[in-house]
């Protein structure tokens, strides 16, 4: 199951369709869906468990903490949508994007993808690229308060 939580001032209008958006990213690269929560929220709340989890005292825009078990994808994946907004600025692309490429890309690392060079890295942006472009089949709106 694929459930969002908001702790920010995101709201997705059509919540079941991202659900199923994400759980065709999961089905495509061979994965079933166990226990997903998507955790939306502020950069003060994903520092904080940056510094309580990882040790890091930087601002992030993912944290994923993988609970997957065997073929079944399970997680909890918080993602501050003030460094998605930052990033969709920085990349020149629209805030939707942005955040859709940033929820594929915490799938992905389950999935067993890196980023830790060069070459992960390519083969990460091209495998976002594709689930972005190629699973999205209609177009949801974000609102913002």
């Amino acid at each position: 199951m694929i459930e969002f939580h908001f702790k920010s001032d995101l709201i997705i209008d059509d919540i079941s369709e991202y659900a199923d958006w994400i759980n065709r990213v999961v089905q495509s690269e061979g994965f079933s869906v166990g226990q997903v929560d998507y955790i939306f929220c502020t950069d003060e709340y994903l520092l904080e468990l940056n510094m309580q989890y990882l040790n890091h005292d930087t601002l992030t825009d993912i944290i994923t903490f993988d609970y997957t078990d065997g073929n079944r994808i399970a997680a909890d994946i918080f993602i501050s949508t003030e460094r998605v907004k930052e990033n969709a600025d920085v990349f020149g692309v629209d805030f939707e994007t942005e955040l859709k490429r940033v929820m594929s890309h915490g799938v992905l690392h389950l999935a067993g993808y890196g980023d830790k060079n060069n070459a992960e890295k390519e083969v990460m942006r091209n495998k976002e690229e594709e689930k972005m472009l190629k699973i999205i089949n209609k177009h949801s709106s974000i609102i913002h308060h």
